[in-house]
């Protein structure tokens, strides 16, 4: 990727907005309102700077954008991007630990991507604007054809108002306990979610429990919040090491690699949320409706 989406604009003591011309120089294919000349004529642009501009008179202001690095050079100015867009209250209080909810926009005019814009919690590491993204909830996508500007609209402001509901995860989990057996099943879910195939086999040598490894002293506790948290991070970040013989008999070393694709880092965020709502469910906790 062209630029990290959690840019130094998005810090947590001094917020601001990316201007349209940081924007074009970081992420250029944010303005494109026309197709790749590779894509037929059923194929249906999607401006993502006009959805980006009715979302900031909404109050969501873009704090970072990242872009896909295309092979194909002259699909610079129309490949895939992702916007990350926070309400910028100035008079809000943020310390390490808080959950923000924020808006993900995705989208590319070159066929790499459908328009996807996506309701995300995220846990404030440090107050420069690093944070841990621990879900990708409600989400829209929308076909580049038919009559798109109408989905699109409409299913902006759905995920919006969704945005607002998720806030209610990070208090819900942290009031359920979990003991090590359920710590393991959640684990050995997300392992298979982070590394295994279409048929759910794994390759890899690396554990399920490994993904439950404190990485700070902050993350110790067995409620279902703080495990999702750790369980996340390891399967994202990566980082995570093991040794083992191969088939000469000689110690290997390996270790986990971060996710950093734009679509897998979705896929996988979706999917422990999932898996993390199931075991709420299973211990108790009703959906809100």
């Amino acid at each position: 990727m062209s630029t990290s989406v959690y840019a130094a604009t998005a810090r947590f003591d001094s917020a601001r907005a990316l201007g349209e011309d940081e924007m074009r120089r970081l992420a250029p294919s944010i303005f494109a309102t026309t197709a790749h000349n590779s894509r037929s004529d059923r194929f249906q642009p999607i401006a993502t700077i006009e959805v980006l501009r009715a979302l900031m008179d909404e109050g969501f202001m873009p704090v970072g954008v990242k872009q896909s690095q295309p092979r194909d050079t002259s699909k610079q100015e129309f490949t895939k991007h992702l916007i990350r867009l926070r309400r910028l209250d100035h008079d809000a209080k943020f310390s390490v630990g808080d959950t923000v909810c924020e808006i993900l926009l995705k989208n590319a005019n070159d066929g790499t991507s459908a328009y996807d814009i996506m309701a995300g919690l995220f846990r404030i590491r440090c107050m420069n604007s690093l944070v841990a993204q621990t879900s990708t909830l409600d989400s829209v996508k929308v076909r580049h054809s038919g009559d798109v500007s109408g989905k699109v609209i409409d299913g902006t402001f759905r995920v919006m108002k969704e945005a607002e509901k998720a806030l209610a995860a990070p208090a819900d989990w942290s009031g359920l306990m979990l003991d090590r057996d359920e710590k393991q099943i959640l684990a050995e879910a997300a392992h298979i979610a982070r590394f295994g195939n279409s048929e759910g086999d794994t390759a890899t040598h690396i554990k399920p429990d490994q993904l439950l490894r404190i990485r700070r002293t902050g993350d110790r506790g067995n409620d279902l919040w703080t495990t999702f948290n750790v369980v996340q991070e390891n399967a994202i970040r990566g980082g995570l090491q093991t040794r083992f013989r191969d088939e000469n008999g000689r110690i290997r070393r390996t270790s986990s690699r971060a996710v950093k694709g734009i679509d897998q880092d979705v896929k996988l965020n979706k999917a422990l949320w999932t898996l993390t709502e199931k075991m709420a469910e299973l211990k108790g906790l009703k959906q809100a409706a």
